[in-house]
């Protein structure tokens, strides 16, 4: 059985395995379409310290149901076409003892901690799937990368009275976009990209800005009628959006981080008290995150051809990551076909 390995740094290849065996507890899944994620590519550059190589990559995963394991509820059967989390928590930690086990101190996700999806098969314990009635493929494999864009929205306890300044429009951005205007927020979307930033209207923002020919904090200063944002959601993982994040809102306001920077970021930390501000970190998603993506998804309110750049075939994995690496502001979501789609 194929699969794909990011060797090292900027080097992949194609390897054979065994064909997994379900446990009692564990389903056997064709694996029909893949995202690739940010942590993929930073996996493909060498940045992503959570990673050891060779590694399979892979967590946005769109699978069928090839088998049952003697344990596998009846709600799951073969030839269901599933999604899944592809987190693994402890349980033990003191993240996990409290629920939050996105969090979880010993956290193993797919593809970064242990081997990913990008094979033909993979087994999984059924507690991971998420079965809807969603029907194409590419809808299960945009649900994780959407999820954690959920979360952030969660973090920020955003309601309909909120106006939330999203910076960053890739896959996870756009989550956040669609997370605040499922809440009825009013979303003011940042990007570089002008194609990016249409994609986060049809998702539902009201205004977006191009920081390349606009500066962001007077036009959020003009379109709040001076008072600032109530929420900023960072998405990009730069310095300055940092920092322009605490920035743009006004007081009392809520401030939260899913990007991570490359190196540190130096703050006027007199802003965090003078505006009393909330600033949090959010990392991926719990399963509710999931569950509230899939039954938006179940309503069609997301433009998922819209924001796939590019589809390949299974055997242009590795072309794929270097497209990605080459011209990374280009790319809103790459997706591979791993396996046979009826």
């Amino acid at each position: 059985m194929r699969a794909f390995y990011i060797t090292a740094p900027g080097e992949t290849a194609f390897g054979e395995i065994d064909p997994p065996v379900p446990a009692r507890d564990e389903v056997l899944l064709q694996v029909d379409r893949v995202g690739l994620c940010g942590s993929d590519l930073n996996t493909f550059r060498g940045r992503n310290a959570l990673v050891t190589y060779p590694r399979i990559p892979g967590h946005e995963i769109a699978g069928t149901i090839l088998e049952l394991g003697a344990d596998v509820p009846a709600e799951f059967s073969v030839g269901q076409r599933v999604s899944l989390v592809p987190y693994y928590n402890c349980g033990t930690c003191i993240a996990c003892e409290v629920g939050r086990t996105n969090a979880c101190l010993n956290n193993q996700t797919l593809g970064v901690q242990r081997e990913g999806a990008l094979t033909e098969q993979i087994v999984v314990p059924h507690r991971q799937l998420l079965a809807t009635k969603l029907v194409d493929p590419a809808d299960f494999a945009i649900i994780e990368p959407l999820a954690v864009g959920f979360h952030a929205t969660s973090r920020a306890q955003v309601t309909e009275r909120d106006t939330v300044v999203v910076f960053g429009c890739g896959a996870i951005g756009l989550g956040v976009v669609a997370g605040c205007v499922a809440r009825g927020a009013r979303v003011i979307a940042v990007d570089i990209d002008d194609g990016k930033l249409d994609l986060a209207r049809q998702v539902g923002a009201a205004e977006t800005i191009n920081s390349m020919v606009m500066e962001v904090e007077p036009k959020v200063h003009d379109l709040t009628d001076g008072r600032g944002a109530n929420v900023a959601i960072e998405a990009v993982g730069l310095p300055q959006t940092f920092v322009a994040a605490v920035n743009v809102v006004g007081p009392l306001g809520r401030v939260v981080y899913v990007g991570y920077p490359p190196e540190p970021v130096s703050f006027q930390t007199k802003y965090f008290l003078m505006k009393e501000l909330d600033i949090r970190g959010s990392r991926g998603a719990l399963r509710e995150d999931f569950e509230a993506v899939v039954e938006y998804l179940e309503g069609g309110r997301y433009p998922v051809e819209a924001s796939t750049t590019k589809v390949f075939p299974f055997d242009q994995t590795g072309q794929a990551l270097r497209e990605w690496d080459d011209n990374p502001a280009l790319v809103t979501k790459f997706m591979i076909d791993v396996g046979p789609v009826a």
